[in-house]
């Protein structure tokens, strides 16, 4: 793909959502996603700490 549509439609991704929930008429929008997000970051550092995790065992049992 085209490097220049790359960054175009990357922008309409990042931008367009922020834009979305900024709006009136989706504000309610901002605290689910909020919701999501916090959920998702205590979802990710406990998966991050599994794989430690278990990098640790198998590291000992070498």
């Amino acid at each position: 793909m085209n490097k220049w549509l790359e960054l175009l439609i990357g922008l309409v991704l990042i931008i367009g959502p922020i834009y979305l929930v900024m709006t009136p008429t989706f504000v309610s929008w901002a605290a689910a996603t909020l919701a999501v997000i916090k959920g998702g970051i205590v979802l990710m550092l406990i998966m991050i700490g599994l794989g430690l995790f278990f990098t640790g065992i198998s590291d000992l049992k070498e």
